[in-house]
C-alpha cells in the first residue's frame, strides 16, 4: 500500500501541470480578455493598451504560463485577480468555508438516506415500496437543479413565506450572539442544502440498488444464507461491503464537488462559496482567479480517485494495492 501511494503521489505532478497548460490555453484561446467588460467611450485606446501592459496581457501566452506556474512553484502565489485586485488565494480561501458548510452536509445526509433506501429497494424488489423509490430516484436525476431551486423558492419563500430567499445571512441584520447568527444561516441554509440532497440521493439510491441487486444473486451470499445467518447479518455485513463499492466511486468523483462548490444551485440562491466565484471569474474573464479554482479542483479530483483506491480496500478485503 505505501509503495502504491507513493507512486500515485509522483502521478500527481505531471498531471496537476497537464492540467494547467491545457486549461491555461482554452481560457487564453476564448475571445476577449479581462479588459474586454472594462471599455467605455472614455477610456482612450492608449490607455487600455496601457492597461493591458501592466497587467501582462500583451506578452506571448507562453511567457504569461511560465510567469504563472513560477510564482506558483517558488513562491507559492496563485496570483492577483484583475477584477478584484486582491489575491487569488485570499478569495478561494474565503469561499472554501461557505461551501464546504453547503455541500459536505449534503453529502452526508445523502449518502445516510440513499445507502438504507437502496439496499432495502433491492432486498424487495418489484414491491410497491421499490417502485416508490424508483420513481422518486429518477424524478430527482432528471428534475434540472435549477428548476428544482427556482420551484422550492417560489413555494416557501414567496408563497408560503417560510424560509429566506437566497445569500447565506440576513442583509443589514444585526447579530447579538454567536446562537443567533447560526440561527439565521441555518434559515439560509435549508433550502440550497434541500436541494444539493435531492439530486445526490437520487443518484446513490441508484446506485446502490443497482449494485446490491448484483451481489446479493452471488453464491457468497447464499452460502451465508445456508448457515442460518440473519438475514441483516447477511446484508449488511456480507453483501453491502461489496455492494458500496460503486458509490464508493461516485463519492471520491464528487469530492471536487465538495471544494468547487455547486454551481448551479449556489448561483441560484446567491450562497457566497466556490461555486458562485467560478462564475463571476467566468463572467469577468479573470485568468488568475480562474486558474487558481482550476489547480484545486485539479488537487480534488485525483485527492479523490486516491481516496476511493484507498475505500476499495477497507470494504473489500480481496481488494490489494502491491
Amino acid at each position: 500500500m505505501r509503495q502504491y501511494l507513493l507512486k500515485r503521489l509522483l502521478q500527481v505532478i505531471p498531471t496537476v501541470l497537464g492540467t494547467t497548460i491545457i486549461v491555461f490555453i482554452l481560457i487564453n484561446a476564448a475571445p476577449g480578455d479581462p479588459l474586454s467588460g472594462l471599455i467605455d467611450p472614455t477610456i482612450s485606446g492608449e490607455d487600455l493598451a496601457n492597461r493591458r501592459e501592466q497587467l501582462g496581457l500583451n506578452r506571448p501566452i507562453h511567457m504569461r504560463y511560465l510567469t504563472w506556474i513560477g510564482e506558483l512553484v517558488l513562491e507559492g502565489n496563485l496570483g492577483y485577480s484583475t477584477r478584484y485586485r486582491r489575491s487569488v488565494g485570499e478569495m478561494i480561501a474565503t469561499r472554501v468555508g461557505p461551501t464546504l458548510l453547503l455541500t459536505l452536509p449534503a453529502m452526508l445526509l445523502s449518502l445516510l438516506v440513499a445507502v438504507p433506501i437502496g439496499v432495502y429497494s433491492a432486498t424487495k424488489q418489484y414491491s410497491k415500496l421499490d417502485f416508490f423509490f424508483i420513481v422518486m430516484a429518477v424524478l430527482g436525476v432528471s428534475i434540472p437543479v435549477f428548476f428544482l431551486g427556482v420551484v422550492m423558492i417560489k413555494i416557501v419563500s414567496f408563497d408560503l413565506r417560510l424560509l429566506p430567499v437566497g445569500n447565506m445571512v440576513t442583509a443589514g441584520l444585526y447579530h447579538e450572539s454567536w446562537f443567533h447568527y447560526a440561527k439565521d444561516v441555518l434559515r439560509h441554509l435549508i433550502l440550497p442544502l434541500s436541494v444539493l440532497c435531492c439530486a445526490q440521493t437520487a443518484t446513490f439510491v441508484r446506485y446502490t440498488r443497482s449494485s446490491m441487486l448484483e451481489v446479493i444473486r452471488q453464491d457468497y451470499v447464499r452460502t451465508a444464507r445456508a448457515k442460518g445467518l440473519s438475514e441483516r447479518v447477511v446484508i449488511y455485513k456480507h453483501a453491502l461491503r461489496n455492494g458500496i463499492i460503486p458509490v464508493i466511486t461516485v463519492l471520491g468523483l464528487s469530492l471536487p464537488f465538495l471544494f468547487s462548490g455547486a454551481v448551479i444551485t449556489e448561483t441560484v440562491f446567491s450562497w457566497p462559496g466556490m461555486g458562485t466565484l467560478t462564475i463571476l471569474a467566468v463572467e469577468s474573464r479573470d485568468y488568475p482567479l480562474l486558474m487558481g479554482i482550476t489547480l484545486v479542483i485539479a488537487f480534488m479530483v485525483i485527492l479523490g480517485n486516491l481516496l476511493a483506491d484507498i475505500f476499495y480496500a477497507v470494504a473489500d478485503p480481496r481488494i490489494r494495492f502491491d
